[in-house]
């Protein structure tokens, strides 16, 4: 991992985008990494495009702003790709996630150009199958940490866990289907 990564998390209101955020930030952290996870918030509303963004760093993060030229772009719902430009400032060393079912000769036209890697992964599918609801927070969590390779994916694994357990320890089903949500995307992922 480089001494720091910047992730800019492209989704709507409802999709888990911040949440989503902000549990990898805490993975990234019980991992002894230096951590951000923030929301941008405007005037959001259920379905409307929000973002979100992570820091990590290996060492201590001095710099407190939004992420203007992110290493790794998250897109959780492929709508949002005809109506924002998902990909100003993205690396080209750095890569898109995106949740999507399309293929690259579908996909690369939306991306304004953008020459760098794509991934893909079916979050829908995979939380539907897991958890029997459409949450693509979970898969599109896993897929960034597999892409970016922020953490080992058992460490990762562990660390979720345990999250889950504690966060919804009332609904241990709801644990057991973000974890199977979790692993299906680590193994799911592609690049396109």
């Amino acid at each position: 991992m480089k001494d720091l990564i910047e992730i800019r998390w492209h989704g709507r209101g409802g999709q888990g985008a911040k949440t989503a955020s902000l549990l990898l930030a805490d993975a990234a952290f019980n991992t002894g990494k230096y951590i951000q996870g923030f929301p941008e918030y405007g005037p959001e509303r259920m379905g409307a495009p929000i973002t979100a963004y992570n820091r990590i760093s290996t060492k201590p993060i001095r710099l407190h702003s939004n992420i203007y030229e992110p290493d790794y772009v998250v897109v959780v719902d492929d709508t949002l790709l005809s109506s924002v430009d998902v990909t100003a400032g993205l690396k080209e060393d750095g890569a898109i996630v995106i949740n999507t079912t399309r293929t690259a000769e579908e996909i690369r036209p939306l991306l304004n150009g953008y020459n760098g890697k794509v991934y893909s992964i079916d979050a829908k599918t995979i939380s539907e199958r897991a958890l029997g609801r459409y949450f693509p927070n979970t898969p599109m969590l896993a897929a960034i940490v597999k892409v970016t390779e922020i953490m080992l994916v058992k460490d990762f694994i562990k660390d979720m866990e345990g999250s889950f357990k504690h966060k919804f320890a009332k609904k241990l089903e709801v644990v057991d289907g973000n974890m199977k949500a979790l692993k299906m995307a680590i193994e799911e992922v592609k690049e396109l």
